[in-house]
């Protein structure tokens, strides 16, 4: 692996933190995302068995903080590497529960850009943190994405 200070792109995005959002969350777009990915959890399409489970209504399941993260607008870093451009991998810590009426904040920053040389060639990731926050300012996800250029 190479270190950073060998790959171009704009340093200035580095390590800095961008808010996106608000986002409020209704029970409606928790039982949209429960169809479209067909979820059939009756935590998260049964208030009843939400209550029994010790919530107050139903919950939204753990990825539903996906369609945010993966539809946000971070900064272009501007790496002057390749033309191909795609999500490598996806790590999501899940922390607390999303439930109808919560309002979510995203911070997402640019963590790391470095260059790797495998058998297909050189690629540069470019490492992004982003963590999901409800309106109590509590953690409720926490995601790590590498993007690749090739």
């Amino acid at each position: 692996m190479t270190s950073e200070t060998q790959v171009e792109f704009d340093r200035a995005v580095l390590g800095k933190t961008l808010e996106i959002g608000p986002f409020p969350v209704t029970r409606e777009h928790i039982l949209a995302f429960t169809r479209a990915v067909g979820e059939t959890n009756p935590l998260y399409t049964d208030d009843e068995a939400a209550r029994e489970a010790g919530h107050d209504s139903i919950i939204a399941p753990p990825t539903f903080v996906n369609v945010f993260i993966i539809g946000s607008k971070r900064p272009d870093p501007k790496i002057q590497h390749g033309t191909l451009s795609f999500l490598a991998s996806q790590a999501l810590e899940c922390c607390l529960s999303v439930k109808p009426g919560d309002t979510l904040r995203l911070f997402t920053s640019l963590e790391d850009v470095y260059a790797k040389t495998g058998r297909a060639g050189t690629m540069v990731f470019a490492v992004w943190k982003t963590e999901v926050v409800n309106q109590k300012a509590e953690v409720v996800a926490v995601a790590r994405e590498s993007f690749v250029r090739r």
